[in-house]
């Protein structure tokens, strides 16, 4: 659940007013600004921007207070006009924002922004199609992923040779080849050590078959 709370302590015009944002990139790879809800996958760095206005005649202090739905005690307190922060657990966290006046902590003004990290996910496609001309499936990696925080996982021949190893969901994968050259189809082995956002620890263990001829593609995701 999604919550945002906007509370204003001087609605009148001239007050010392605050306008949150925050600056992230989603889930498109593009970057967004939002003044209400971010929603993204973890890790999910946000840069917050305080952005007063009003404030000619006073020296503000500003807090960002970091709090996580539904829990009671905050999660910690900075004290910076703008600030920047990872997120790397599921759920919904709210940060508030609240302008003080300097010489007597006379609260001016403050908004709240929420921050929603989905839950994790982790699959991968049982074959892949590497050079067959019809440029699909050339690459083994996951199918699906979402919120994964630590990843590393490693392709080994039937010996239990290792021949590619990687540390990046994002990242191209295994291309079917070892030290250049492309190895023979063939099932080979999967093995992935990963963590979620939500604590959700993965150890996937399975086969995957290299099928240089293959070009139905459709069948090889299932």
């Amino acid at each position: 659940m999604t919550v945002f709370l906007h509370l204003t302590m001087h609605a009148q015009d001239g007050s010392p007013r605050v306008s949150p944002t925050a600056t992230y990139i989603d889930d498109d790879g593009k970057e967004a600004v939002s003044s209400t809800n971010v929603d993204g996958q973890a890790p999910l760095d946000v840069t917050f921007h305080a952005n007063p206005s009003n404030i000619e005649d006073i020296i503000p202090i500003f807090e960002w207070h970091f709090k996580k739905l539904e829990e009671e005690s905050e999660l910690m307190v900075r004290y910076e006009e703008d600030t920047q922060y990872t997120f790397t657990d599921s759920g919904t966290t709210l940060v508030t924002l609240i302008m003080k006046q300097t010489n007597d902590g006379e609260v001016l003004d403050s908004a709240t922004i929420s921050v929603t990290v989905s839950e994790s996910k982790l699959s991968f496609p049982n074959a892949f199609s590497p050079n067959n001309g019809d440029n699909l499936n050339n690459t083994f990696k996951p199918k699906e992923y979402q919120s994964i925080v630590e990843f590393h996982a490693y392709i080994f021949n039937r010996w239990g040779q290792k021949l590619y190893e990687w540390t990046d969901p994002a990242a191209d994968g295994w291309d079917g080849t070892y030290k250049g050259k492309d190895v023979k189809d063939g099932v080979y082995f999967l093995l992935c050590r990963a963590k979620g956002a939500d604590g959700r620890k993965y150890n996937i263990r399975k086969d995957v078959n290299l099928l240089r001829g293959y070009t139905e593609s459709n069948t090889l995701n299932e």
